[in-house]
């Protein structure tokens, strides 16, 4: 994001293009900004990027992007992010793809709002472009090594080869051996838990045969022995009744008062200390391919992206966090994508245009054993299949009608099918099973499996979205812009438990109309980035978590809700004042409204603010560097991030809402003047904070859970550069 005598370039559109030329809400992070925040996960551009909260469903897995108030807020490894997540313009079609490191980049752009006419799948909340550095034709490379705190070690590095006058290699990888987990289990003495185990390792070949052909080859795979992290329980039952217990039903759980119906209550007040009886394993083994070739062929460019992605994961949850066996899973699930897409690109007279076509084809399997003996006396099995196969053609034309003023359009029309085989077995070891006895699908004393839920289905749709926007530049440096774009994301199918069939009836598609005006310029001789937009959206089916009954237990399902409207702002500002000094600040503003919508407990009247939504956050950087001697230069660098209090689900249920917090970030570093070398002391999360990122109310079932941020972190690292 840096300004100064050089203009911002990014390829949102995707061309390479000044950022004053973009009339898109988009924040751009250089690498520099990126290793200096230590962004290693997708889920640390929250503290970066104001508007824009994620959130891991459980802790160490499953990232929850929520750009603006619009998020997918589920974990299933069937459902695709409301956010497109892009990784070399190949999009990650599945949450459980979410979770890889994030190192060796050239930048990463977060694009605010409906997109779709430019390329790859079409989204509702956004895009967020991963943009990974590519072979260079000279010889370069840099070590990174580094400890912290958690007996923590992390590697990463590269080395860019050419081969050839045309041809040129990168090689880069990354480890991270974490030896001491945040978590400390009472029933496991000596041992942590979320210890992580992580290798990852990338290869580039760039092949440039001529000026007008770039061919670019990456293979990478992902290794990770690792542990999850776990929940803080909190208790639902009155222990001298077996009711609800008050604090629970206010609100505002409290241990020394609630129980579990096994009398089990955590009153330490400590969330990273339980008893919890078991390392949570996550295993991930994955690997993917990316082939892009670009080919100028006089009036028109040509560019081909072809990806393949397979990926095998496995981790245990332990849902209720108690020492019993009430909802425990081992999560299973194979991921294989691939995806090809296709653009021309070209001018005609005033015309700008892109013409585009993509075709992705995906498989996911789940397997997931349940074990709920002491709660249920019965165990279950969730086997899902879902193959998703979807088309799109889309068309942008950008028109000069003037010498400052164009007219944007777009199109995109979309056919996506969707085909879902499964559902939850019950094993029933005992013949006591608490689940398909009261259903009437098993015998009392009869062992055995029964099937608690089958669906064999499969949904399609079509539709046209677009884009129309009016931009004009003021001078070379600024630009104000206003549009309307609406984005689709199709339905699908949930593959948690569930209880009956009925359950697994697909969600519908969700819509949104987005209505944005805004501007940024580059003033004070580039000096000072100013950025503003104002946005109102229309949504339509929301998909989010919703509690359905309809089987012996109340479960928890992603569902629609009829409407919601969304308004609010983004302003950033970047500012270099004196030389070696910068500075950014950055507001989002958000106002959400649901529509009304059933639930177990009865209708909700409409005004429920959406999950994950803040009203209000703020992000401050700044940065000094200066000379210490001739050779040898010292850089200061801090960040704040501020986020409004917030819910976690569409009931604004209060037991599991997350309070308002900040978090405060340092970094010290002292290098050589050619950045040959740096040795650097960093600080995260410095004041210790702990905010509920997330949980599950269980209260049916006498529990519920809460997790919470990671801990201060800190350490020191050192990197050559050759």
């Amino acid at each position: 994001e840096s300004i100064g005598s050089e203009p911002i370039i990014v390829t949102a559109q995707p061309r390479a293009e000044r950022l004053t030329d973009v009339g898109i809400a988009i924040e751009a992070l250089s690498a520099e900004a990126i290793a200096e925040a230590r962004i290693s996960q997708i889920e640390n551009l929250a503290q970066a990027v104001p508007n824009v909260d994620i959130k891991e469903q459980v802790p160490g897995a499953i990232p929850v992007v929520t750009i603006r108030g619009i998020g997918l807020d589920d974990f299933s490894a069937t459902n695709s992010p409301s956010a497109g997540i892009y990784v070399d313009e190949i999009p990650l079609v599945s949450t459980a793809l979410m979770s890889s490191e994030i190192y060796d980049l050239a930048r990463i752009e977060v694009l605010k709002g409906p997109q779709g006419t430019l390329y790859g799948r079409n989204s509702t909340a956004g895009a967020i472009n991963i943009i990974t550095a590519r072979s260079g034709d000279a010889f370069a490379g840099a070590l990174t090594a580094g400890y912290g705190n958690y007996r923590t070690f992390e590697a990463e590095g590269f080395v860019n080869v050419p081969l050839s006058e045309t041809l040129a290699a990168r090689l880069s990888a990354r480890t991270v051996q974490q030896g001491h987990g945040f978590w400390k289990s009472r029933l496991l003495p000596g041992e942590t838990l979320g210890e992580r185990d992580i290798l990852t390792g990338r290869l580039q070949l760039r092949w440039q045969p001529s000026s007008d052909i770039d061919v670019n080859l990456k293979i990478e795979g992902l290794r990770s022995r690792s542990e999850l992290g776990q929940g803080e329980f909190f208790g639902a039952v009155n222990p001298l009744t077996g009711g609800p217990c008050a604090p629970y039903l206010a609100g505002r759980p409290d241990n020394s008062q609630c129980t579990d119906f096994f009398g089990y209550t955590d009153t330490d007040g400590d969330p990273f200390l339980g008893d919890w009886p078991r390392d949570a394993f996550y295993n991930i083994a994955s690997w993917d391919a990316t082939l892009k070739v670009e080919a100028d062929l006089g009036a028109v460019k040509l560019t081909s992206i072809s990806g393949y992605r397979w990926q095998d994961r496995g981790f245990d949850v332990d849902s209720d966090a108690t020492p019993s066996r009430q909802v425990d899973f081992l999560q299973n699930d194979k991921i294989e994508q691939f995806s090809q897409e296709l653009h021309l690109s070209g001018e005609a007279g005033i015309a700008e245009w892109m013409v585009g076509g993509f075709w992705s084809h995906d498989k996911v399997t789940v397997f997931t054993p349940g074990n709920h003996l002491d709660l249920f006396a019965t165990q279950t099995v969730i086997n899902a299949l879902q193959k998703t196969e979807a088309t799109a053609l889309f068309a942008n034309i950008d028109w000069h009608v003037a010498d400052r003023l164009t007219l944007v359009t777009g199109l995109r029309l979309t056919h996506e099918k969707r085909s879902y085989v499964g559902g939850t077995t019950d094993l029933n070891p005992l013949g006591a099973s608490l689940l398909c006895i009261p259903a009437g699908l098993c015998a009392p004393g009869v062992p055995g499996p029964a099937q608690l839920s089958f669906i064999d289905d499969q949904i399609k749709d079509t539709n046209l979205t677009g884009r129309i926007a009016l931009e004009y530049k003021p001078s070379e440096d600024s630009l104000i812009y206003a549009s309307v774009a609406r984005g689709r994301k199709s339905g699908g199918y949930f593959s948690g438990i569930t209880t009956s069939s009925g359950e697994l009836a697909p969600y519908r598609p969700e819509d949104l109309t987005a209505y944005e005006i805004g501007a940024r310029a580059e003033l004070a001789n580039r000096s000072l980035l100013a950025d503003a937009s104002l946005f109102y959206y229309d949504y339509d089916d929301v998909q989010t978590f919703i509690r359905v009954d309809s089987g012996p237990i109340t479960i928890q399902k992603l569902g629609n809700i009829a409407s919601a409207r969304v308004y609010g702002a983004d302003f950033d500002l970047t500012w270099l004042p004196v030389k070696g000094l910068s500075l950014f600040a950055g507001v989002g503003l958000l106002d959400t409204r649901l529509g009304a919508f059933a639930t177990t407990a009865g209708t909700i009247a409409a005004g429920n603010k959406l999950p994950n939504a803040p009203d209000f956050t703020f992000t401050g950087r700044a940065r000094y560097e200066f000379a210490v001697t001739s050779g040898i230069d010292l850089s200061i660098s801090g960040s704040a991030h501020y986020s409004d209090s917030v819910f976690k689900d569409a009931t604004n249920n209060p037991v599991i809402a997350g309070d308002s917090y900040w978090l405060f970030d340092a970094r010290i570093d002292i290098a050589a003047a050619d950045k040959g070398w740096e040795v650097a002391l960093w600080g995260k999360n410095l004041s210790d904070n702990r905010h509920v990122v997330q949980g599950l109310d269980t209260g049916a079932l006498g529990f519920g859970n809460r997790t919470y941020n990671a801990p201060r972190t800190y350490g020191v690292s050192a990197t050559v550069r050759f």
